[in-house]
């Protein structure tokens, strides 16, 4: 009897392990990775050996595992330092997409609603006067909001406000100079009660105008939450994820200074002249009182790949859980009014609408001329020229690095997300 019992529990377990080893016929064999390093290498270098750059670092993840690392050219001409994976970069406006987050956080906890009146949590802009042109004198007039601002417009960039490097309207402008909100001197709270004196330069929700909503955002952040802003990011975002160089202030007197990589101004004719410290690092190099969301965070490609790739894992990374699935799909998804066709400089960044702090791309490359990139990806960039992007169709997150301004006049993006996507004919237009 006990042998039966035995022969029969062998033949069961090698019946099992036939099946196991048998596919199921209805399994398709896993598409071959899209990414192609040497494809990338050939951009990248490219662009240093032609000296079109002076120096470049890039990052991508593919389906959860590093994909591609590659750095070219020097992060200091001057001192012979080369791009290294641990060069630190001033990212500017990718700046923004971590303060979205952060907000979002709240969102997530009830604190606030996103068609509310902004006025709601910022008293301050509840009587809010319009730019609505010059009367027959040649004076400014101005007309009362339409409806009011919402939460969604900051978050968006159709609130009404004016970018700083926007010359029109010109009334509008002056006032902001003379107002001058965004001083570094100032805290996020005089910063928004001094915005808050500038009249709309245009109607809320008719426009799409890139502008310092994310300052706003930061504000509310450290309002609703009671935390420093630059705290709350290091409690909430940058501990969690373990982005150890992430911040605001990087002092000549800190450890990683070093890494840090010069910042370089394109000429006309080509050449490049590298940007004084003390313009340079102006911000970084000081603790001042501003702590803006719209920029000002220095990092490193590991660092704001981890950001990048919670992003792609749907709000999580490892076992921290930063937002909700269905907060970052709300984020990633186009939010821009079927009404406004006024989009400034949107449309430069391809087919592509807008969410909450990203680029949301909508439609394929329509043309040979359009960087390369996936129908469903989220991204931004930065004033000096540095890249990210998130691809949940393809499972991919990049990040590129340089420090040259003014922003982007070589076509590196286009270089780089060409040679990620050069095996997917759908990305990459032709």
């Amino acid at each position: 009897m006990r042998y039966r019992m035995l022969a029969a529990l062998a033949l069961m377990s090698f019946a099992g392990a036939a099946f196991a080893a048998t596919p199921a016929a209805s399994a398709a064999p896993p598409a071959p990775p899209l990414v192609d390093p040497a494809a990338i290498d050939s951009a990248l270098k490219s662009m240093v050996d032609s000296k079109q750059i002076i120096g470049v670092s890039a990052l991508v993840y593919e389906r959860g595992k590093e994909a591609y690392f590659g750095a070219f050219g020097l992060a200091d001409r001057e001192n012979n330092k080369p791009m290294a994976r641990d060069t630190i970069a001033q990212i500017f406006s990718m700046t923004k997409p971590v303060t979205g987050v952060a907000l979002m956080q709240l969102y997530e906890r009830g604190k606030f609603e996103l068609d509310a009146p902004l006025a709601t949590y910022a008293p301050e802009f509840a009587d809010m006067r319009v730019y609505a042109g010059l009367d027959a004198a040649g004076q400014p007039k101005y007309e009362p909001p339409k409806r009011p601002i919402t939460v969604r417009d900051i978050l968006r960039h159709t609130a009404g406000f004016i970018n700083a490097d926007t010359a029109e309207p010109a009334p509008v402008a002056e006032l902001y100079r003379q107002t001058d909100p965004r001083n570094f001197s100032n805290t996020l709270a005089v910063f928004e009660s001094k915005l808050a004196q500038v009249p709309l330069a245009y109607q809320p929700g008719t426009k799409w105008q890139y502008s310092h909503a994310a300052d706003l955002q930061a504000y509310l952040v450290e309002k609703i939450s009671g935390v420093p802003f630059d705290e709350y990011l290091k409690l909430h975002i940058f501990h969690p994820l373990g982005m150890t160089t992430t911040r605001f202030t990087i002092l000549p007197t800190d450890a990683d200074r070093p890494q840090l990589a010069a910042m370089y101004t394109r000429n006309e004719d080509g050449t490049f002249t590298r940007q004084t410290d003390e313009e340079a690092y102006k911000f970084n190099g000081a603790p001042w009182p501003l702590k803006p969301g719209g920029f000002g965070l220095v990092s490193t490609l590991d660092d704001y790949m981890k950001f990048a790739r919670m992003l792609l894992g749907e709000g999580k990374l490892n076992r921290a859980r930063i937002l909700r699935p269905e907060t970052v799909k709300l984020m990633a998804t186009d939010a821009m009014p079927k009404e406004v066709t006024d989009k400034f400089f949107l449309p430069s960044k391809g087919q592509v609408g807008f969410g909450i702090d990203f680029a949301v791309r909508v439609a394929p490359p329509k043309d040979a001329q359009e960087a390369s990139g996936a129908v469903g990806e989220f991204f931004w960039d930065g004033a000096a020229s540095t890249l990210f992007w998130v691809d949940p169709k393809n499972d991919i997150a990049a990040v590129l690095f340089t420090q040259i301004k003014p922003f982007e006049k070589v076509n590196l993006h286009k270089a780089f997300r060409d040679a990620v996507y050069r095996n997917d004919p759908v990305a990459l237009a032709h």
